[in-house]
C-alpha cells in the first residue's frame, strides 16, 4: 500500500468518529430548529401580533434558515458518499432551492425592471422562504420518526403515540384566538381535536358558530391526517423524500399499508395517496356541480365548501361547516345528488385502501389484455380467476348486504316517521344516506332523536360493524364480522375448518376476529356502565348510542354530547382514541408479548352447551 493511501486511511479512522458526532449534534439542532419554525409559524398565524413580535419572528426564521444551510452543507462536504446514496431527486431539488436563497444575499438588487428583478425578489421573499423551510422541517422530523422505528420500538405503541401527539397539537391549534369566534375551553378543544384526528365527527360544541375559517382549516387538516393514518403519512414522506431506510422500517410500514412485498412498498403508499387525492378531487367537483349557485356563496366559498365536505366524507369524519350539519335548510330541497355524492365518498373511504389497490390491479389487467388485442388482433382467451382476492370479496359482499338491508330497513321503519312529508325520491335518498352514514361517518340530515327505537337499534348495529380494515372507517370492521359469522356457521355445521370461496380462513384471522368482537362488547358495556353512574339523569338509550358511536368512530349522536360533564367527555375522548387506534393494536402495544414455545400441553375439553 502506498504511503499516501495509508495516510488517508489513518486520517479517516481518526477523523470519522468526530465527524459522526458533529453531524449527530447538527441533526439534533436541526430537529429543534424545525420545531421552533413550526411553532413560530403557528404563533404568527394564530395570534394577532405586533410589529415588534413580527420582527423577532423574522429573526427566528433567519436563524432556522442558517441552521438548515449549515446542516445540508456539512452533510455534503463531510459525508458526500452517504448523502448521495440516501438523497433522492426530490431531496437534491430542495437542496438546490435552499441554496438559491443565497442569491439575494450575494448579489445586490438589480436596478433594471424586468424578469431578473422579479426573480430576485421572489427568492428573497418571505413566502418562498417559509414554504421551503417548512418542507425541510417536515422532512427532517419525518426522517427522525423513521429512525425511531429503526430502534425496534413496538410499532403498535408508536401508532398510538403518533395519534396522541397529533391530538395534543390539534388541541393547541384549535385554542388559538384566530381559530375560534369567542374562544373555547380546553376540554371542548381536546374533544374536537380527538374527533378530527380519530375521524369520528362527534362535537361537544356547535362547530359552525364556534370556529373561524382558520379553525376549519385546522380541523380538515387533522381529519386528512387521521384518515390517511399518521404513521402511513409520515413514514411515506420520510421514506420517499429522505432515501432508503432500514429493512425493519420498511417491514413495519409494509404491515401498516398491507403491501405484498418490500419492492411494492413505495408504490403501494403512492397508490394510497393517489387514490385519496383523486377521489377527494372528483368528489369536490361533483359536490360543487350540485351546490353551484344554490347556497348564496361566492365561487371561492363554494369550492372551499365542496373541498371540506369531500375530504370529510371520504375520511368518514362527518364534519360540516353548516349549522345543523347536513340537515341545514340550504340542503333541504333539490339536493339529492349531493347526498348521493357524499354517500359514495363514504363508501369509497370505508371499503379500505387494499381493496382500492386491488381494483387498480384488476383495471390494469384488463387494460393490458385490451392493449395486447389492439396490437396483435388476437384475443387472449385465458382467464385469471383470482383477480379479486379473498379480502376484497368478503368486504364487498358484506358491505353491499349491509347497505341494501340498511336502506330497506330505514325506509320501512321511517317512511311515515322521520321521512314523513318528503317526496318518494327524497325518502329513498335519505334511507340510503342514513344506511351509509352509520358506517362511521357522522353526517346528519335528520334529527336522529326523532328516529324510532327500532331504527336506532339498526343504527347502533351498523355503527358497531363499521367499514373495512385498513380504511378510514371504524367499528369492529366488516372483515372481523364476516369471519365471526363464518366461524359461527362452521360450528353449527360441525366442520373443523372455516371455508369460503374455495379458501380456508387462517386460525390467526379467526382468533383475532373473535378477540376484537369480545373486547369491543366488553369496552362498550364498561363505558355505558360508568357514564350511567356519572350522568344518572340522562337516558340509557342515548348513553349507549353515544358510546357505540365514539368507539366505532361513527360520530352520530342523539343530541347528548353537549350535555355531558367533563368526566364523561374525557371518557368519550378515550373511546374515540381507542376506536381509531384499534383495540387489538392498543393491547399489543401495552401488553408484553409472550415468546413462542416449542412444547405443547395435552389438549383438554371444556363442556359448552
Amino acid at each position: 500500500m502506498k504511503i499516501y493511501h495509508k495516510f488517508l486511511l489513518y486520517q479517516n479512522k481518526w477523523i470519522y468518529p468526530y465527524v459522526r458526532i458533529a453531524l449527530g449534534v447538527m441533526t439534533f439542532i436541526t430537529y429543534l430548529a424545525s420545531i421552533l419554525l413550526i411553532v413560530g409559524v403557528v404563533y404568527e398565524h394564530g395570534f394577532t401580533i405586533t410589529p415588534e413580535e413580527s420582527a423577532r419572528l423574522g429573526q427566528v426564521y433567519h436563524g432556522v434558515w442558517i441552521v438548515f444551510l449549515i446542516d445540508v452543507t456539512l452533510h455534503i462536504l463531510l459525508t458526500y458518499k452517504d448523502t448521495k446514496r440516501t438523497y433522492n431527486t426530490f431531496s437534491w431539488i430542495l437542496t438546490g432551492l435552499l441554496y438559491l436563497t443565497l442569491v439575494p444575499v450575494i448579489f445586490h438588487r438589480p436596478e433594471v425592471e424586468g424578469a431578473i428583478l422579479s426573480f430576485w425578489e421572489f427568492l428573497g421573499g418571505k413566502t418562498y422562504h417559509i414554504i421551503l423551510l417548512l418542507l425541510f422541517s417536515f422532512l427532517s422530523l419525518s426522517n427522525g420518526f423513521v429512525r425511531l422505528l429503526g430502534r425496534r420500538t413496538n410499532p403498535s405503541l408508536i401508532l398510538a403515540v403518533s395519534f396522541l401527539i397529533f391530538i395534543l397539537v390539534g388541541t393547541g391549534l384549535l385554542m388559538l384566538p384566530r381559530c375560534t369566534v369567542n374562544g373555547i375551553s380546553w376540554v371542548d378543544s381536546l374533544f374536537i381535536s380527538t374527533s378530527s384526528v380519530c375521524i369520528t365527527g362527534l362535537t361537544s360544541v356547535d362547530v359552525a358558530s364556534t370556529f373561524t375559517t382558520a379553525g376549519f382549516v385546522v380541523i380538515i387538516v387533522l381529519v386528512q391526517i387521521g384518515g390517511l393514518g399518521v404513521m402511513t403519512l409520515t413514514s411515506f414522506f420520510a421514506m420517499f423524500f429522505m432515501g432508503n431506510t432500514s429493512v425493519y422500517n420498511q417491514l413495519v410500514v409494509r404491515d401498516m399499508v398491507s403491501s405484498n412485498s418490500l419492492n411494492s412498498l413505495i408504490s403501494t403508499m403512492l397508490y394510497i395517496l393517489g387514490f385519496t387525492l383523486v377521489i377527494e378531487g372528483v368528489g369536490m367537483l361533483a359536490i360543487w356541480s350540485d351546490i353551484h349557485g344554490t347556497m348564496g356563496m361566492s365561487f371561492h366559498e363554494e369550492l372551499a365548501f365542496s373541498a371540506f365536505h369531500s375530504i370529510s366524507a371520504f375520511c368518514n369524519a362527518g364534519f360540516s361547516t353548516l349549522p345543523g350539519n347536513l340537515g341545514n335548510p340550504l340542503l333541504e330541497h333539490d339536493h339529492n345528488p349531493f347526498f348521493l355524492y357524499i354517500s359514495l365518498l363514504i363508501i369509497m373511504g370505508g371499503i379500505g385502501f387494499p381493496i382500492l389497490v386491488n381494483f387498480k390491479d384488476i383495471v390494469l389487467y384488463h387494460l393490458r389484455r385490451l392493449w395486447r388485442f389492439l396490437r396483435t388482433w388476437q384475443w387472449d382467451g385465458r382467464q385469471f380467476y383470482h383477480l379479486y382476492n379473498l379480502n376484497t370479496k368478503i368486504v364487498l359482499i358484506v358491505t353491499a348486504l349491509l347497505l341494501v338491508l340498511g336502506t330497506l330497513g330505514m325506509a320501512a321503519l321511517e317512511w311515515n316517521g322521520a321521512f314523513a312529508g318528503m317526496s318518494v325520491e327524497d325518502k329513498w335518498t335519505q334511507a340510503f344516506f342514513n344506511a351509509t352514514c352509520p358506517r362511521t361517518a357522522g353526517f346528519v340530515c335528520v334529527d336522529l332523536a326523532d328516529l324510532s327505537v327500532q331504527a336506532i337499534l339498526m343504527y347502533i348495529f351498523l355503527m358497531w360493524i363499521g367499514g373495512g380494515s385498513q380504511s378510514t372507517a371504524g367499528g369492529i370492521k366488516v372483515n372481523a364480522f364476516a369471519v365471526v359469522v363464518l366461524n359461527f356457521v362452521a360450528v353449527l355445521r360441525g366442520t373443523e375448518r372455516v371455508e369460503v370461496f374455495g379458501r380456508e380462513l387462517s386460525h390467526d384471522s379467526i382468533r383475532r376476529s373473535n378477540a376484537t368482537v369480545f373486547m369491543s362488547l366488553g369496552v362498550l358495556f364498561l363505558s355505558v356502565f360508568v357514564i350511567s353512574i356519572w350522568e344518572p339523569e340522562l337516558p340509557l338509550k342515548a348513553i349507549t348510542f353515544e358510546c357505540v358511536s365514539a368507539l366505532s368512530t361513527a360520530g352520530a349522536s342523539l343530541n347528548l354530547t353537549p350535555l355531558l360533564g367533563t368526566d364523561s367527555k374525557l371518557l368519550i375522548i378515550l373511546l374515540m382514541f381507542v376506536g381509531r387506534v384499534g383495540l387489538i393494536t392498543l393491547m399489543l402495544g401495552i401488553i408484553k408479548q409472550k415468546k413462542h414455545t416449542k412444547y405443547q400441553y395435552p389438549s383438554g375439553q371444556i363442556i359448552i352447551n
